[in-house]
Parts: C-alpha cells; sequence; structure tokens
C-alpha cells in the first residue's frame, strides 16, 4: 500500500473512532491482522461485540464508500472475526458488524456510522 493510501486509512480510521466513542463506543483494537484479513476496529457498544469496517473516499465517482463494502468484502471480514472469536475466552450474547463510511470532499468528512450493516 502506498504512503499516501496508509495515511488517508489512519484517517479515515482515526475519524472513525472518535464519531464511534461519541456514540458510545468502548474501543478494544484497532487493526486486527488475522490469516483471513484484517478486521479495522473491534468495539462495544452495551452488550454487542462489534466488528467494524471503516472506508473512506475522496470522492463519490465509483460509487459511496458504503457501496464499497461488497459481499466478498463482507465475507473476509465475517470470516476474520469468527478467528477472532476462537482466541477469546468467552463470546459476548451480541455480535455485529457495522460500517463507518466516511467521504472527505474538500476536506471536510461527512462520517456515517451504519449499526448492523450485513
Amino acid at each position: 500500500m502506498s504512503g499516501e493510501r496508509q495515511q488517508l486509512g489512519s484517517l479515515g480510521e482515526s475519524l472513525a473512532a472518535e464519531a464511534l466513542q461519541r456514540q458510545g463506543y468502548r474501543l478494544l483494537a484497532r487493526n486486527v491482522r488475522t490469516p483471513l484479513g484484517e478486521i479495522d476496529l473491534v468495539a462495544r457498544q452495551g452488550e454487542a461485540l462489534v466488528f467494524i469496517e471503516v472506508k473512506l473516499r475522496r470522492n463519490l465517482r465509483f460509487g459511496s464508500p458504503a457501496e464499497a463494502v461488497t459481499v466478498s468484502k463482507q465475507r473476509r471480514l465475517r470470516r476474520a472475526a469468527e478467528y477472532y472469536l476462537r482466541r477469546q475466552p468467552c463470546w459476548p450474547a451480541q455480535i455485529r458488524f457495522d460500517v463507518v463510511a466516511i467521504t472527505l470532499i474538500a476536506d471536510n468528512p461527512q462520517v456515517t456510522v451504519i449499526q448492523a450493516a450485513f
């Protein structure tokens, strides 16, 4: 990944983390790498353990950030989450997959949290 893409990814995750914390999420982990893929953010919200995919777009030429979370990406995230959960001492009662969609047009971030996105 290029340096610019890494910077954008880091910016997106920071913007997402701030928005999630304002909404009562407690962040547990960032950039969790598994043999089955990466999980951008892991958090708790109430009783739920939430796996979060962050997508940032600088324009809408190729669609919205949320549209970039394709079925194949969802499948990879589910597998990575299962791997993560197998290494935990106990599973929470609820597990959820959220998406944070960020558009960064003219350096003006618009952050949308989509709960139970898939």
